[in-house]
């Protein structure tokens, strides 16, 4: 074990939305009462989570299903983006706490997200299953560069995970309108081809990542 903490390790925040954010997210922290506190926004974001994958898992049988899942992932957001800026805002911060609690969460929520969308009719089991493989791969080369580099990587390609919601979110919305597409003469699910290629693109980050990082802690460490 080193000594490092990770209060070093550097956020690395380049998706597309991440400055506004920021602005937007220190304004409301700063207005928010003092009893409410980090944790609180933790547990608020978890929930909302597990109540997404019951809304998609609902809209199986009514499609009011699909909005309040679009509700849980906009509530989601406010409590995952909001709890560590709270925190640093209030200079309370937990680094090692934070970073390991938000992601077990994070890890247990996506898991309910996307048995919920297998399970509403709109996400074939298997696509969903793939996807889930997909970001538990992307998570845990994060996590684990987090550790050996110091360096916590939030998006790829200017996506992160707020701009992964708003795209859960519109595509939800569309289940509306068009739950079905025609590729090739055939017809697919919306979300199948949405997941499908959601997996792929994780899987080409995650080896793009990994041999990166591979690469610089071979010339950090070389062999004598």
């Amino acid at each position: 074990m080193t000594s490092t903490t990770f209060q070093d390790a550097v956020r690395l925040q380049t998706s597309a939305l991440s400055t506004a954010e920021k602005r937007l997210l220190i304004r409301i922290a700063r207005r928010l009462p003092a009893w409410i506190r980090s944790d609180h926004l933790t547990a608020l974001g978890a929930l909302a989570m597990l109540m997404a994958g019951a809304c998609y898992w609902l809209s199986a049988r009514h499609q009011v299903g699909l909005v309040l899942a679009v509700v849980c992932l906009a509530i989601n957001w406010f409590g995952d983006s909001l709890d560590g800026t709270v925190a640093r805002v209030r200079d309370c911060q937990r680094p090692r706490y934070g970073f390991y609690v938000d992601h077990v969460l994070d890890t247990a929520g996506t898991l309910f997200l996307l048995a919920g969308l297998g399970a509403s009719g709109y996400m074939s089991p298997m696509v969903a299953l793939a996807l889930l493989a997909a970001y538990y791969l992307i998570s845990i080369e994060i996590y684990l560069a987090t550790c050996v580099l110091h360096t916590f990587r939030m998006a790829f390609f200017k996506l992160g995970p707020t701009e992964l919601r708003i795209l859960l979110a519109v595509g939800t919305l569309a289940l509306f309108f068009h739950p079905s597409v025609t590729i090739a003469g055939r017809s697919f699910l919306l979300f199948d081809v949405g997941g499908v290629v959601a997996a792929a693109g994780l899987a080409v980050i995650f080896g793009l990542s990994a041999a990166r990082n591979t690469r610089t802690l071979y010339k950090a460490e070389p062999l004598r």
